[in-house]
């Protein structure tokens, strides 16, 4: 089904990457309105929007009167995304301020509203901005945190607009989910993702095939739930999820310091990354050259810390829900389900999210479909589909722990 998607633009000069979250909502077949204000008409102009929207721009309350563009456009709206939101457009939103048509929009909206600022560091931090921020939030708005890196000239800080591709992804969240309520906010929720890495050599190394996929969509949806999120990321080549503390590692004993340290008072901890289960008992400090003789090098293994049995038989929080990941494949000792359920009774963890990768299914895949077991004798069988589908049913799970 379409949906009725109203994107606002304010006057910044981050205005021309929303050209590409546009982009992407049209290309994904959402009806998009564009609504600019005039500062940000300044930045990119109308003939721009008009062409990747296929629709004329709405950006003056006067023009269509009879239509009444400043009450209808929020009033159809599925969602409004303003991209990027300035500190003057959110203290307008904040204060119920309706002087042109974008802020018009924002007080006539009964949809889902997500905001995605961008601004220099000092009005970011600023007590007004960061109270008119906190009032959007209570009110039920998304606001994404601002990446940090550079910014208008030579400054460089917290205000610069997150990722274009990401933005699209929250927003695409928060529509999908028909602004439900935050549920997760005030929780601090750790995640990890990817696979860790154990060298052998200063260029070769034993890993996996984690692309950290499923880890990158459970932090991004617990951002959008209103968690505050860190995120230990193995070795993924992914953006940085809008909102989400990012702190990467390579392998599996620097994976287990950053969990160990993010976790102290965590509300939960979601272990989506694929750790080694074995490293090499000597890496060389050279490369490991051919011999001459044709022979091969042996490479002798020890096991890895179990760091998913660690976090949850000493739990580092008090209530503090533990969600493991098992990839598995049926053999002749029995199926997948058989192997996930001793797994979970040897972990100790709360909730098992079982994936069947026979074959290579799921590593790399926009899709998954997986098996959730609980340690209270529970299961509950996810179809196939995206991995924000599913990374928002494992934090229902989780927060159902939370309650009991």
């Amino acid at each position: 089904m379409t949906s009725h998607v109203v994107l606002g633009v304010s006057g910044g000069i981050a205005a021309y990457k929303a050209c590409e979250v546009l982009r992407r909502f049209s290309e994904s077949g959402h009806d998009v309105t564009v609504v600019p204000t005039a500062s940000a008409l300044e930045f990119v102009g109308a003939p721009t929007w008009a062409a990747l929207s296929g629709k004329p721009v709405a950006s003056d309350v006067w023009n269509q009167v009879h239509e009444v563009p400043h009450v209808r456009i929020g009033q159809s709206a599925d969602l409004v995304l303003v991209a990027p939101a300035t500190a003057d457009l959110m203290a307008k939103a904040a204060h119920g301020i309706a002087d042109d048509l974008l802020t018009n929009t924002l007080l006539t909206a009964r949809c889902p509203v997500v905001f995605a600022p961008a601004m220099h560091t000092e009005m970011w931090e600023h007590p007004a901005t960061q109270a008119n921020v906190a009032t959007l939030r209570e009110r039920g708005c998304v606001v994404i945190e601002p990446a940090e890196g550079r910014l208008t000239g030579a400054d460089t800080g917290k205000g610069r607009l997150p990722d274009p591709v990401e933005i699209y992804e929250v927003a695409s969240a928060v529509l999908a989910r028909g602004g439900a309520a935050l549920d997760l906010d005030g929780r601090r929720v750790v995640v990890s993702a990817g696979g860790t890495r154990e060298y052998l050599d200063p260029v070769r190394f034993l890993g996996n095939r984690s692309s950290g996929r499923q880890g990158y969509a459970l932090a991004r949806a617990a951002a959008v739930r209103g968690a505050e999120v860190t995120l230990i990321s193995a070795n993924a080549s992914l953006p940085d999820p809008a909102g989400v503390k990012v702190v990467r590692v390579e392998t599996t004993a620097e994976l287990r310091e950053a969990v160990l340290a993010a976790a102290a008072g965590a509300d939960a901890v979601v272990m989506a990354a694929a750790p080694a289960d074995f490293r090499p008992t000597h890496s060389s400090e050279a490369k490991i050259k051919k011999a001459d003789d044709g022979s091969s090098p042996v490479v002798e293994l020890t096991q890895n810390p179990d760091i998913l049995a660690e976090i949850s038989g000493d739990r580092l929080a008090e209530g503090q829900v533990v969600v493991g990941f098992a990839a598995e494949t049926g053999d002749a000792d029995g199926g997948v389900l058989d192997h996930a359920r001793a797994k979970l009774a040897r972990k100790g963890c709360d909730l098992l999210v079982v994936n069947d990768v026979s074959g290579g299914a799921v590593f790399g895949s926009e899709e998954n479909q997986a098996v959730i077991l609980g340690s209270d004798g529970s299961l509950a069988e996810v179809p196939r589909g995206t991995k924000t589908a599913l990374s928002n049913v494992i934090w229902d799970q989780v927060i159902r722990r939370f309650a009991s």
